[in-house]
């Protein structure tokens, strides 16, 4: 009873959050053509959910320390909802940006007040499988937000189906704040001055500066792709109709969704058999970059599985969360998940706007729409081989801080 009052609501907060983030790739062809977008306008609109996110992933362990995951997950999820409402009655740029980073402030909290949650009612060795599953609920946001999501504008336009969402986002969070319990989590909180001793020793860290570039370029690259660049590149570059881009994007968003799980179950195992989770990721990131290779070189045909293998391989960067917090005290631990969190989508807020900013550049300067994009992804693609030679390069620098 307790694993459904308490898991059921957060996964639903979860949900919402990557149905949000991922939503506009499908959208954004419509919201192009309805409002006479560019691409760097469309990057701008699109990355404001990241920019107010990140901004808000520092003193947000503090607030969830001092008040709770209950009061402050709930309390955002209404600025999540009126930022939907917003969103769909906004008629420019300017609105609409704004309405997207008030969703992005409002979902902040969906995944770190989980984990916080989790942590004070749950033993350590059952958070594990719990996380699994709280990734397995925002793969099916991602998912609900490709080929569900393009079924949807076949029958109601993009400001209806916002209202729907805002409507969703009230629900759940009145949801969490009746269902989910209270627990302290026991001491008086640290004070301000302290709380923030913590968050600069996590960015004076040669550990953090480790793994930091990798949520910068890597996964926030990957989140930039996933969440608007990847429909554009099916339908301008390999010339699908938005139907079928979104039909890649679902698979994509499938094989992460069995990637969480299958991480979830079998990381734990593989570390027992000497299979240990830094190894993991190395090789799953390399993969991923392999995969966006072939993808920007058009070296392969077969798009659909060369999208499916780069979501697959890009997902082995949830890792990094972890070992990051492992080279920490545990009293440090939440600081440093979400310090690397704030890396995470700066990252995908620079990619995102400078990925579309690239490829109006390109085309002013006489580009084809195609060629641009190609040179666009290529230019990511350098800039993650260099983020991911500077992990490689840097080695076990520190070991594991004991608990």
């Amino acid at each position: 009873m307790l694993w459904l009052r308490l898991f059921l609501p957060f996964a639903g907060g979860y949900f919402l959050s990557y149905l949000y983030r991922t939503a506009n790739a499908v959208i954004g062809p419509v919201l192009t053509s309805e409002l006479a977008l560019g691409a760097g306008s469309l990057g701008l609109l699109t990355s404001a959910y990241f920019l107010s996110f990140a901004a808000a992933q520092l003193p947000l362990g503090m607030l969830l320390d001092r008040f709770g995951a209950r009061r402050v997950e709930s309390g955002l999820l209404l600025i999540a909802a009126a930022g939907a409402a917003t969103f769909a009655l906004g008629t420019s740029i300017g609105e609409l940006a704004i309405a997207r980073g008030l969703i992005g402030l409002g979902v902040s909290a969906c995944l770190m007040a989980a984990f916080k949650a989790f942590s004070l009612w749950f033993p350590l060795e059952r958070q594990a499988s719990l996380t699994g599953w709280i990734m397995t609920s925002g793969g099916l946001g991602a998912l609900a937000a490709t080929a569900p999501l393009e079924a949807a504008l076949q029958h109601a336009g993009w400001r209806e189906i916002f209202l729907v969402l805002a409507a969703m986002t009230l629900a759940v969070a009145i949801w969490l704040f009746v269902s989910v319990p209270e627990r302290a989590s026991g001491g008086d909180p640290e004070p301000l001055a302290v709380q923030w001793a913590g968050v600069r020793e996590v960015f004076g860290s040669g550990h953090f500066w480790r793994y930091a570039p990798l949520g910068l370029a890597m996964t926030g690259g990957f989140l930039a792709v996933q969440s608007l660049w990847s429909v554009s590149w099916l339908m301008q570059v390999n010339g699908h109709t938005r139907a079928i881009a979104a039909e890649h994007l679902a698979a994509m968003s499938v094989a992460m969704l069995v990637a969480y799980i299958l991480i979830g179950l079998l990381a734990t195992g593989l570390a027992r058999r000497g299979l240990a989770p830094v190894t993991l990721m190395a090789t799953g990131l390399g993969l991923s970059l392999l995969m966006l290779a072939l993808i920007a070189s058009e070296a392969w045909s077969q798009t659909g599985m060369l999208w499916v293998a780069y979501g697959t391989f890009s997902s082995f960067g949830t890792l990094a969360f972890s070992l990051t917090a492992a080279g920490f005290p545990v009293a440090l631990s939440g600081r440093a998940t979400t310090a690397f969190n704030l890396m995470v989508f700066v990252g995908a807020f620079a990619a995102q706007w400078g990925l579309g900013l690239l490829i109006d550049l390109l085309q002013a300067q006489g580009q084809t729409a195609a060629a641009a994009h190609r040179h666009t992804f290529l230019t990511l693609l350098a800039v993650q081989l260099l983020a991911y030679a500077w992990f490689l390069v840097g080695g076990p620098r520190r070991r594991p801080a004991p608990g």
